[in-house]
């Protein structure tokens, strides 16, 4: 592991023909980083979390969960679910920690798995104690996989009593995202111990919003649930994700428009925030920036993209609701880029999705 730090330039390569709600894109930029890697050898990583333990937690798709020091890149803690079926994007993918994860242990996970001759996927609690993980609950099971389109992020809220919610993709079947009696092509929402909280949408019912195609990255912030999506061949999106709302898909790609809007009046479809116009970029990881580290990235999503290989800064408006600009940065510099994370001091950890030799690499502020 290389620990010197040395300066990079930043070059935006983004194209303003791929936004849309008038936003501003900025042409070019550069600012002073410190750029580390922390961690190399990976494969596959899909998920990579700041825990309140001060140390990176991760899964790759094979199924291994990982416990990682930020400072010198050792792993203090590695645990293998032999049942996860690695197949296509399918595997072991997304994870949060409970927010009273030091006390309880509660570490929630997604993964798809062979069963009776099915691929399916299921979101399971473990708990972690002694430096193992024991006790698996199911919360949620029966869940259609394929070897495209599973989603899977999750995020867990730190109210009084707080709520697990999770992306599905389609699975490559579109008949299933209009559906509200099925769990794929949805953001569900339920109790910690898998219970339907009485307040959702549909009785008894875990779905919170439907239409959707791909969703792979989730993040709450200033109490408003933002989702990234995958577009097919145009057409990525971020959306603020609302109780009981349709998001279209497959019958409405992006915004609203042309012969579209028939369907989005009749069934009340949400309109994205954001999109990438007449081409993609692979939208992946999502989480909400507001340090002072990195000044110029304040009251932002920052987004993963494969295809794009880059992150994407996407400027929220003052309430939140709208994004103002989209900046470029890395391009091309470590391929294709899977997750995020963000430390309390602001520093930013990103993981790559290459398939050789992945990395964790940590953006710092040169002050």
């Amino acid at each position: 592991m290389n620990k010197t730090y040395f300066s990079v330039v930043l070059c935006l390569l983004f194209s303003c023909s791929t936004c849309n709600n008038n936003q501003s894109q900025t042409v070019q930029k550069t600012a002073n980083t410190q750029i580390r890697v922390v961690k190399s050898g990976l494969s596959y990583p899909w998920e990579i979390i700041w825990g309140k333990d001060g140390h990176i937690w991760m899964t790759e798709r094979d199924g291994k969960i990982s416990r990682i020091n930020a400072a010198d890149g050792s792993t203090s803690f590695s645990f293998t679910i032999d049942e996860v079926s690695s197949r296509g994007e399918g595997g072991l993918l997304g994870m949060a920690l409970h927010p009273d994860f030091e006390k309880n242990g509660y570490l929630f996970v997604v993964y798809d798995y062979n069963n009776n001759g099915s691929y399916r996927e299921k979101l399971v609690r473990y708990t972690y104690a002694n430096n193992t993980l024991s006790q698996p609950v199911v919360l949620l099971d029966g869940i259609k996989a394929a070897g495209i389109h599973n989603g899977s992020r999750l995020w867990t809220t730190s109210e009084a009593s707080p709520k697990i919610f999770m992306t599905t993709g389609d699975a490559s079947d579109q008949s299933l995202p209009q559906k509200t009696n099925t769990l794929n092509g949805k953001i569900l929402r339920i109790n910690i111990d898998g219970s339907i909280p009485d307040d959702n949408p549909f009785p008894n019912n875990p779905v919170w919003s439907y239409g959707h195609r791909n969703a792979q990255g989730l993040v709450m912030a200033n109490n408003t649930l933002y989702a990234s999506e995958h577009g097919p061949t145009e057409e990525d999106e971020v959306n603020i994700i609302e109780k009981a709302r349709n998001y279209g898909w497959p019958q409405v790609e992006g915004p609203c428009n042309d012969s579209e809007l028939p369907f989005c009046t009749s069934h009340r479809v949400a309109g994205p925030i954001w999109s990438s116009g007449s081409t993609t970029l692979a939208v992946c990881g999502l989480d909400y920036y507001n340090y002072d580290l990195i000044p110029e990235w304040k009251n932002s999503l920052l987004m993963m993209t494969l295809k794009n290989s880059s992150i994407q800064q996407l400027k929220l408006s003052a309430n939140g609701k709208s994004i103002t600009s989209t900046t470029s940065f890395f391009k091309n510099e470590w391929g294709r880029l899977r997750d995020l994370c963000i430390a309390p001091s602001g520093k930013v950890y990103v993981c790559t999705s290459n398939g050789s030799d992945d990395k964790i690499i940590e953006i710092g502020k040169i002050k």
